[in-house]
Parts: structure tokens; C-alpha cells; sequence
């Protein structure tokens, strides 16, 4: 656990990409096989699930350190993490637990089985032979709320490093289903019997948001156009008689989209598909808001199936019969995606438009109206592409539309974690509605250090309550908040949800007089 501890604490003290790569590769050097492939589970969201509830945690670390509950409370207000809370009162340990991280992540995964007096046993004992890091690092990963801030690419560029393997084969090989202690080190980093099933995704190909003017790109030919969907990224798989759905994220979401499974599964043949699964009513795009109501529901009713109705817009074809046409031109791709569809045309799943053009101009009306059909801007690929593995600059560019802005007021303010626990970072906005102020969207990014600073400095001063780690604050500081897109949502008090709220700049040249009033806001909603 050591040597992991020292990893996560490298990682949470640095920003620059190279230094976390190192950590990563001299981790691994050190490190037995066994903790190599709960590393890469961890760090690509395997993380097994809560076995311990987080509220007999607090109350086993009162209990030892005997403090009363609204000492607790006053330092948790503080800390703002309660892993971090229970490390830091607890008395130092009396004796030291030299384990690997592989034997702490089974015994962990082991407890689902155990009772609750087991379950106490075990964590009152591990406390007493871990110092403050690792506690830290324990709790964590005991509670599910494990997070580290390495992206997927950083990983795969230190594996790659490591091993010396090609990213696009190690990227493929770490995606789909495959369990520590199931799996060997050297099987993840060489896909050699991994994800055999018939389920096993493709790395995905993404796009770089347009850096260049239009007419840097060449001849407009050479091009093909398609408008970008605000749904949700999906792969669809068709083997040997089987279906499968998976999203971006990799998580596996067949059920929950019954329709398209069905679809696919009366289509013949072996394929594998890549397009934008979005609510689609009448021919027309709904809103993400309406998407998001079907999504990780336990059942979905007829009524909902009927006023939610699902359609994927398919825009490649990455493997046919069993080929891999990944290293093929994304205008032979096309071809052949139109022939497999144009054969089976089945009623939910569609082909992307194409939006034909002739000069570079045309191109600026086009994307300039895509907001009025709930699509966020366009997608320029070149013909002439491979479907890479992850972003390669300059074959696949993203061009949305300019984002939507308001102007709201802070009104909640916690603070963040890692190198940022000492300042206020999570903000909460509110709107006019009437003569009151109503929430409308939280934000984490926009501001400079020194603008947190300012900020942090305004909430120690202007606090009014307190809820746990929340500050509520004088309604005084207007910041201007873009996002991509809005709906109606019965879940927010505003009756509506920003879509990747932001904060783009501190208006200290406005009051609380001059934000927006929520009715006006509502009419931004298509």
C-alpha cells in the first residue's frame, strides 16, 4: 500500500503531464504484477463497490478518537472530505501493516459477505497499522469515492511508455469487461485473452475543437460535413447473434435501450457501429433533458418508451463480418455503413446527414442555425482518415456553436480537494425569479488562482451559514456563466438544467441588480 500511497500523493502534487507519467512508470516499476492490474482497474474506473457504509465509518472514528459529534462536524466543515476527516483524528497507529495493494483490494471486494461486527474488525484494524496517507488512500478506496486526476490518455502514454506496446492496442485491450485476479499483467498490456466474449468494444475516435480558420483546411472536397448530436456516444455491437450497447464511458447500457437492441437484433450479419443515441420524436431532436430521464432507471415503462422514444444516428462502421475497418478511409467506411443500412433499413437506426457544401463560407449559416434542431454545432472529418484510437489532431475537428451565457450570483461556495482543499473552488449560482433568488447551476472551472484566492477570501468574510463543508454568502459577487444547452428539468428548484455550466469571467463590473431573471432564461429552451 505504500509504494500506492506514494504514487497518489506524486500525482495530487503535480499538474504537469510528463511528471505524472513518470510517477506512473516508476510505480510500476516497483510495483508486483498483482497491484499493476488493480492500478489500471482504479485508474480506469473498476473500482469495486461500497462495502461499507460511510456513516459507520464516521461513527467507529468517533468512537475511537472521542470526540463529540459537533467537533466532527466543525472539522469536516473544514477539511470538506470525510476520508480525509477520519485520517486526520485519528490517534497516530500503534503497530505497522505492510500489505500489498492487491491483498487490501481483495480483503475490501471480500467484505461484501461479512456482517457488520466483521466489518468493524476490519477497518478499526487496518487504521491502527496504516499512517495518515494511507489511511487516507484506505478510506477512500473502503468508501467508493476514490478519484485521481490522471486522464486516460496520460495513463495509456505511461503504459505505452512502460511497455512499449502501441497505445491503440493497449487502449483496446484495457476497455470492456475483465476483473482483477481474473486477468494477468501481462494479458492487459498485450490484449492476450482479454474481453474473448463477443462484447469487446473499440476504442473510440475523438475530435479536437476547431483551432484553425476554415480555409486553412484546404479543399472543401476533401471533407465530409455532419451536424453534432447532444446525445450520448454509443458503440453498438452485433456478433454471433448477440447485441451490445456501450457508451463512451464505457459502461455497458444495453437495457437501457430496449428498442435499439431490439432493432439491431432482427438486423443479419456481424457489425459493429458507432453513432449518437438520442430521444427523437416526430423527426425531430429532443432535448438532452429528455434523454437524460430514460437514462439508469431500473425499469423503463411503456409511457416512457412512447413519450421517449430513442434513435441512434450512426455515422461509421468499425468491423464487418468480423473485419476490422478501422484502418480503412472514413470514405470507404461510409460506403459501406450506407450499403449495410441502405440492405437493412431498420426504422430506429438512421445514417448521420451528410450536409453537402461547396465553399468554405456556406459552412457559417449552416452552423450558426444548428442550435434551432438541438444540435451543437458540426463535425469536419477528412475523408481520407483512419479511425484512430483516441485524438489525433487534424483529421476529426468538433466546430460548436458559440455557448450560451447568463449572469447569476453566488450564493453557495465549498471547498475543493487535493491542492485546492484550502480554498473555496465549488460554486453554486442563483438567478432573479421575482423578488428572490433561485439556484440554477453549480460550476468547478473558469477562474485563475489568484481570482480563487479572492473569492476564498470574500467567503471567510461574508459566510452566513453553514451546511457541512457549504458556506451560504452574501449575494454580492455576479460571474458570467456559459453552458452549451437547456431544458426543463423537475429536478432543479430553477425548473431548469444547465447543460456543462462554466464560469467564463467575474463581472465586477455588475450587481445583483443586473443578473438575469429566471423567465427570460426559460426562453432560451427550444
Amino acid at each position: 500500500m505504500k509504494h500506492f500511497a506514494d504514487l497518489i500523493n506524486a500525482l495530487e502534487t503535480t499538474n504537469k503531464t510528463n511528471a505524472k507519467i513518470e510517477a506512473i512508470i516508476d510505480y510500476l516499476e516497483r510495483a508486483p504484477d498483482e497491484d499493476k492490474v488493480w492500478f489500471i482497474a482504479l485508474f480506469t474506473g473498476k473500482r469495486p463497490k461500497r462495502n461499507v457504509n460511510t456513516n459507520y465509518m464516521k461513527e467507529w472514528a468517533l468512537e475511537i478518537a472521542q470526540l463529540p459529534f459537533w467537533l466532527f462536524q466543525e472539522s469536516y466543515s473544514s477539511v470538506g472530505d470525510l476520508g480525509e476527516t477520519i485520517s486526520l483524528i485519528l490517534p497516530p497507529p500503534s503497530e505497522k501493516i505492510d500489505r500489498t495493494l492487491s491483498q487490501w483490494m481483495q480483503d475490501i471486494v471480500n467484505l461484501k459477505d461479512k456482517s457488520e461486527t466483521e466489518k468493524k474488525e476490519f477497518v478499526l484494524k487496518s487504521w491502527n497499522g496504516l499512517d495518515y496517507t494511507e489511511r487516507l488512500l484506505f478510506n477512500k478506496l473502503l468508501g467508493g469515492s476514490f478519484r485521481i486526476g490522471v486522464s486516460d490518455k496520460t495513463l495509456i502514454n505511461a503504459l505505452t511508455r512502460f511497455s512499449s506496446q502501441e497505445s491503440s492496442t493497449l487502449m483496446h485491450s484495457l476497455m470492456g469487461k475483465w476483473v482483477p485476479g481474473e486477468v494477468t499483467f501481462q494479458e492487459l498490456i498485450s490484449a492476450e485473452n482479454v474481453n474473448p466474449d463477443n462484447s469487446k468494444p473499440y476504442p473510440f475516435c475523438l475530435a479536437y475543437p476547431l483551432e484553425k480558420e476554415l480555409d486553412e483546411l484546404g479543399d472543401p472536397g476533401d471533407w465530409q460535413t455532419e451536424y453534432k448530436w447532444d446525445g450520448i456516444r454509443g458503440e453498438i455491437i452485433r456478433r454471433n447473434d448477440e447485441v451490445f450497447i456501450w457508451s463512451r464511458g464505457e459502461e455497458l447500457i444495453t437495457e437501457q435501450f430496449p428498442e435499439i437492441k431490439e432493432t439491431v437484433q432482427a438486423m443479419k450479419g456481424n457489425f459493429v457501429l458507432d453513432g449518437e443515441i438520442l430521444a427523437v420524436k416526430d423527426s425531430n431532436v429532443l432535448n438532452f433533458n429528455e434523454l437524460q430521464k430514460r437514462l439508469n432507471r431500473k425499469t423503463l415503462t411503456k409511457k416512457m418508451l412512447a413519450d421517449i422514444p430513442i434513435e441512434v444516428f450512426v455515422y461509421d462502421l468499425l468491423e464487418l463480418e468480423g473485419t476490422d475497418l478501422r484502418e480503412k478511409s472514413m470514405a470507404a467506411r461510409r460506403a459501406m455503413l450506407e450499403e449495410l443500412l441502405l440492405n437493412e433499413a431498420p426504422q430506429n437506426i438512421k445514417l448521420s446527414q451528410v450536409i453537402n457544401f461547396e465553399k468554405w463560407d456556406d459552412l457559417n449559416t449552416i452552423r450558426e442555425a444548428s442550435r434551432d434542431i438541438n444540435s451543437e454545432g458540426l463535425m469536419l472529418k477528412q475523408k481520407n482518415s483512419i479511425y484512430h484510437s483516441g485524438r489525433k489532431k487534424g483529421d476529426w475537428w468538433k466546430w460548436k456553436v458559440n455557448p450560451l451565457t447568463i449572469d447569476a450570483v453566488l450564493i453557495y461556495a465549498q471547498k475543493g480537494s487535493g491542492r485546492r482543499s484550502a480554498y473555496y473552488t465549488d460554486y453554486t449560482f442563483a438567478v432573479k425569479n421575482g423578488d428572490s433568488l433561485v439556484t440554477i447551476a453549480k460550476a468547478y472551472s473558469g477562474l485563475t488562482d489568484k481570482e480563487i484566492m479572492e473569492v476564498s477570501k470574500f467567503v471567510n468574510k461574508n459566510a452566513i451559514e453553514k451546511f457541512g463543508p457549504v458556506r451560504t454568502v452574501k449575494a454580492e459577487l455576479v460571474f458570467e456563466i456559459a453552458f452549451e444547452g437547456i431544458g426543463f428539468s423537475s429536478r432543479h428548484k430553477s425548473g431548469v438544467a444547465l447543460r456543462f455550466p462554466r464560469i467564463v469571467r467575474w463581472r465586477k463590473d455588475k450587481t445583483v441588480d443586473e443578473i438575469d431573471e429566471l423567465e427570460e432564461i426559460k426562453k432560451l429552451i427550444q
